[in-house]
């Protein structure tokens, strides 16, 4: 306001005086008058150039305040998650979404999953000694909170289901060992990408300046119409995993029975058993297809293990039979990979 009132007055004396300069020229002899009326003039033109530059000066100043009280607000809260909702890279960073990694074990030697094992090379080197899993150990949740503490004041972190893995209670314990920020631990009850759906929803509610409280709160409402099912290829992976017993293992597997698993209750339970993989994937989409007729619209992703064309021709179907749904495809990584195999196939969604 200062810079546009200065901008102003300096053009209304360069007006001024120039009338004055002319009535000057023609009844003025004295040269000293006119170099005086030049001097003045000359001063009223700096000065007028001075007032642009502090208009755009203000400007600019407004802009970096603006953009500064932006990232304030962004900052206020961070987003964390774990490797098994098989976040991309990419979306990770673009999102402002930190991930601490479980681990996976090959003979003696751990690698931290999506960082120093990533899925292809999982696969490649699964044989028919499965690799052991680990959640993180608590001194990673601490470095990680306490460092973003440095710039947070709240750190929601989410987390696969605490009935399959101990990673939510690393969470929690380490909430007790962080001094700066409050950490709010996060139980999704599932994994892989339907987790995923939380930590990239709660990222773009933290970038958009909101708190904790009503993050979570969301995160709550989201879990209402969050669905998933899927099916293995080998039904032994279940049976080492104690999901079903040898002999049910090797009977099953003779039936060719593909039980649909879900989570109820934080943990992997048969929901139907069905025979052929064909039709246990027709019946995962005709759930699908029920939610849909209640209306509202659907997010949903396709899941494989290590079956990327059949996951894509899968998706593509469900794209004709489901028309407005927004599909995506993503796979399970080394640790859930472990325990349900190589071949495995599933579905998620949630109401968007």
């Amino acid at each position: 306001m200062l810079a546009h009132c200065t901008l102003s007055e300096a053009n209304n004396a360069v007006r001024m005086n120039a009338k004055v300069m002319l009535q000057a020229e023609h009844g003025l002899k004295g040269d000293g008058t006119m170099r005086n009326l030049r001097r003045v003039l000359s001063f009223l033109f700096h000065l007028k150039m001075l007032a642009i530059r502090a208009t755009y000066l203000c400007i600019f100043i407004t802009l970096f305040l603006l953009n500064w009280q932006w990232r304030v607000i962004e900052l206020k809260t961070a987003i964390v998650t774990d490797s098994t909702a098989y976040i991309p890279e990419h979306v990770r960073k673009a999102k402002n979404i930190e991930m601490i990694p479980l681990q996976v074990t090959f003979n003696q030697e751990s690698f931290a999953e999506e960082e120093e094992l990533h899925v292809d090379e999982f696969y490649k080197r699964v044989s028919g000694t499965l690799p052991k899993t680990s959640q993180p150990p608590l001194g990673e949740f601490v470095n990680l909170y306490n460092r973003l503490a440095e710039n947070h004041d709240e750190i929601i972190s989410i987390h696969l289901s605490s009935g399959i893995s101990g990673t939510f209670n690393g969470s929690v314990q380490a909430n007790d060992l962080v001094e700066g920020a409050n950490v709010y631990s996060f139980d999704t009850e599932i994994s892989c990408a339907m987790q995923g759906f939380y930590a990239v929803k709660a990222a773009e509610l933290a970038n958009s300046g909101e708190n904790a409280a009503n993050i979570i709160a969301e995160l709550d409402e989201m879990k209402k119409s969050m669905r998933a099912y899927f099916m293995v290829e080998d039904l032994m992976h279940l049976s080492r995993g104690g999901r079903l017993s040898n002999a049910q293992a090797i009977v099953g597997g003779m039936l060719q029975i593909k039980p649909l698993l879900h989570f109820d209750e934080k943990v992997i339970v048969p929901f139907e058993k069905i025979r052929t993989r064909k039709k246990a994937m027709k019946r995962i989409g005709d759930l699908l297809k029920e939610d849909l007729r209640a209306g509202g619209l659907i997010q949903a992703t396709v899941i494989h293990a290590n079956r990327p064309e059949e996951a894509g021709k899968w998706m593509e179907q469900l794209e004709t039979e489901c028309p407005g749904v927004e599909f995506s495809i993503s796979y399970f990584g080394p640790v859930i990979g472990t325990h349900l195999g190589e071949g495995a196939m599933g579905l998620g969604w949630v109401r968007k």
